[in-house]
């Protein structure tokens, strides 16, 4: 199925005549810029169940201009010797990656410095930057000063290093205390070698909350024997398609997604 396929079954589901909406004005007291993030993978047939069991235990679905399925664009800077990935690899507890992202129905660009502690929190800051600078950050001034003191890289050695493409529902709970995003038709490219990837049918769910609240989320998916399973778009996405890269990890990863799919269709391109 194509994403055009994909995008126009998504945004006509039934389901959404029984989720409240919410719009973006409207979550801006729920930014959890702080926060603890579990995630989970599941096929797309777990994902209309878990919708309708959304809808049931009274959780609003984000829209933007009528869309309940979004497009987003997000590019991921690294040294030439990918030192971001690799701590990652390495699980190096504290660690950083810094990335601009499209909201694609907008158009509307950030440059993102997301921060993770070594109590497994993650901290996120993020300028609005113009989308000419989506790929060239640093010739922005306003951006490059919101860089400089919060970066542990300098910018001299970044450069776009790989990119991911999705569509993205986003589930808010009634009580606003947790976000829910569920990421689908999930497309990789290697931006210093052309080579592309994708996992046909895999979507991935992301739980941000504060960590001081229940998770009806959390039931809900343990109701359904869906267990977390920690995985990075970019991390796999550089596993997928770099070749000469250290990813002994992430191929054990591959087979844990692998078993909560039933099956691994990766689809690869040069």
């Amino acid at each position: 199925m194509c994403s055009q396929e994909i995008y126009d079954q998504l945004n006509s589901l039934a389901v959404w005549e029984h989720m409240a909406p919410i719009t973006l004005a409207e979550m801006r007291s729920l930014k959890l810029m702080n926060r603890i993030d579990t995630k989970y993978v599941l096929n797309y047939d777990e994902v209309f169940t878990l919708l309708e069991c959304c809808a049931k235990a009274g959780y609003m679905v984000q829209h933007i201009d009528g869309k309940r399925a979004v497009g987003y664009d997000t590019l991921y800077y690294d040294t030439p010797e990918r030192r971001m990935y690799l701590m990652h690899h390495n699980r190096v507890l504290t660690r950083q990656k810094i990335r601009t992202r499209t909201y694609l129905s907008s158009g509307i660009t950030f440059l993102e410095i997301k921060n993770k502690t070594n109590r497994g929190r993650t901290k996120k800051q993020r300028i609005e930057i113009p989308r000419a600078h989506f790929e060239t950050f640093a010739t922005d001034s306003a951006a490059l000063d919101f860089f400089t003191p919060r970066s542990t890289f300098r910018r001299e050695e970044l450069s776009p290093a790989i990119s991911t493409r999705f569509l993205r529902i986003t589930l808010v709970n009634s009580a606003l205390s947790e976000r829910i995003t569920i990421d689908l038709d999930l497309r990789y490219a290697d931006y210093r070698s052309g080579h592309t990837a994708a996992i046909e049918g895999m979507a991935i769910l992301e739980l941000k909350q504060d960590g001081l609240t229940r998770s009806t989320m959390k039931e809900l998916l343990r109701n359904m024997r869906i267990a977390p399973l920690k995985v990075s778009k970019y991390c796999l996405a550089t596993a997928l398609t770099v070749e000469e890269i250290k990813k002994n990890r992430f191929k054990l990863k591959l087979r844990d997604i692998e078993k909560r799919l039933g099956d691994l269709n990766i689809i690869t391109a040069n």
